[in-house]
């Protein structure tokens, strides 16, 4: 565990910034009066993310190997950092939708209904809280991996 102090810290960073994020989506009528944008906007996260993945990299070359890192390394520690995330996923898909949005599937489900771009069964299956945790394990490992690949380019040092 010690080895990977940084990569809990970072992971935990992200777990409560993505969190902030929620917040604020909510803030913005991303959840309601706005959804139909929402598929758009909350795509900015990912600029966010790449930046924790950047700064989880260049904390683990800077204090872990001591200003030299491998892209193999890097690469390593953003798949473990992904891995972090997909765990603590579930828990944040809890908070957001118990107590920061609890109207979200209702209003996804009506607004996909209404803009005839699903059935309601369709809609119903797809915008709720056990679809959406697994959405976001699978997107956190996948997602992660690939963005772990391309930083990791970027923040290896000989």
């Amino acid at each position: 565990m010690k080895n990977y102090q940084i990569e809990i810290k970072w992971g935990i960073i992200f777990f409560l910034i993505s969190l902030v994020w929620m917040y604020f989506e909510k803030l913005m009528g991303w959840h309601d009066m706005l959804i139909s944008k929402h598929p758009i906007y909350t795509n900015f996260f990912g600029l966010i993310a790449i930046a924790i993945y950047f700064f989880t990299m260049y904390d683990k070359r800077k204090n872990f190997f001591g200003g030299k890192m491998s892209w193999q390394q890097g690469f390593v520690s953003g798949v473990i950092l992904s891995i972090i995330i997909a765990l603590l996923s579930p828990i944040g898909q809890l908070i957001t939708h118990y107590l920061i949005s609890p109207d979200y599937f209702n209003n996804a489900i009506e607004n996909s209904v209404a803009r005839n771009t699903m059935q309601a069964e369709d809609a119903a299956a797809y915008f709720n809280l056990s679809s959406y945790i697994v959405q976001s394990i699978a997107g956190a490992l996948m997602f992660g991996v690939v963005t772990a690949a391309i930083v990791a380019l970027f923040v290896k040092r000989k």
